[in-house]
């Protein structure tokens, strides 16, 4: 399979990415999800807002930082104002957007910022917050993943596999294809090594790589679908931290598997070797997520 995927939709004035978009509709699901939440624990709209502003931030913020701390520190650190602004400064003025986001990040920034929003906006427990927002957050991460695939970027490493991808776009950057067929429009340059005769010595030079991206989201699905079930249908959710200690377990399990697929992407893995930097980061989070399933219990007011 080729993937050589335009940058979104073009509606005349405007583009909308396919990664932002499926931003909006990872955000755009939880809410729906938390809203039917809510109204089950007869919590009101207003503090769903809230969280909804609270997780936008935290998730974008974190997995920025996330990025430059864990993967490109000695970059960034060069670099201070590129971290919160879509600009390369060096060698020459640049707009790249935000190029960097790495999950770990996030999840830490989300859970920082629901310790906040237990405490000062609904008045409860923060696990029985972690234990709601976790059914959302793993929905979003099957999009994230899908909006990664779009981007041709954390892709997998080479395959003979049946589900090998030719990942285009991965193996030309933008001012390669631009500069190979001398076309100014980015997208019709990468249209021309795919599809003009003229360039097939290009084309055949993308070597064929795992789709990690959409291992990643498939196992997801299923993620969300067996907390779903859990907190409608099982009652887990009635041992505070229960469900959020499955949910670090399933999740970045499934991130620690598939990162023996992914290309390197850099990071701690150069000083410590062995796993790779995302493989590290999950670590942590499974043991803890052992560590609450472990623990978890009934408030002692709905024991007795």
């Amino acid at each position: 399979m080729i993937w050589n995927p335009s940058e979104g939709i073009n509606i005349g004035f405007f583009t909308i990415r396919f990664y932002s978009l499926m931003f909006v509709i990872a955000f755009g699901l939880g809410w729906y999800i938390m809203k039917h939440i809510y109204k089950r624990e007869n919590e009101t709209i207003e503090k769903l807002d809230t969280l909804f502003v609270w997780t936008v931030i935290a998730t974008l913020l974190g997995a920025r930082l996330g990025h430059v701390f864990f993967y490109q520190w000695d970059y960034f650190k060069d670099h201070p104002l590129e971290i919160l602004l879509p600009f390369r400064f060096e060698p020459q003025f640049e707009f790249t957007g935000f190029q960097g986001l790495a999950s770990h990040g996030a999840a830490i920034a989300i859970i920082i910022a629901m310790y906040f929003y237990s405490t000062r906006v609904i008045k409860r427990p923060i696990l029985w917050v972690l234990d709601r927002v976790v059914i959302p957050v793993a929905s979003g991460a099957v999009f994230v993943r899908i909006g990664n695939f779009f981007n041709s970027e954390i892709v997998g490493k080479i395959t003979n596999s049946s589900f090998g991808v030719r990942f285009v776009r991965d193996y030309y950057s933008s001012k390669d294809a631009v500069n190979i067929t001398k076309l100014t429009n980015t997208n019709d340059a990468y249209h021309a090594i795919v599809h003009n005769p003229q360039y097939a010595t290009l084309l055949e030079k993308v070597p064929t790589k795992h789709p990690a991206q959409l291992y990643e989201a498939f196992l997801y699905v299923f993620v969300f679908l067996l907390l779903f079930f859990l907190y409608w249908r099982a009652k887990t959710a009635e041992k505070q931290g229960l469900l959020f200690g499955y949910f670090l377990i399933l999740l970045w399990t499934v991130r620690f598997l598939v990162e023996y697929v992914k290309e390197s992407q850099g990071g701690i893995e150069e000083s410590f070797g062995l796993l790779s930097t995302g493989q590290w980061l999950s670590i942590p989070f499974i043991l803890v997520g052992v560590y609450f399933v472990f623990t978890a219990k009934k408030p002692v007011e709905d024991s007795i």
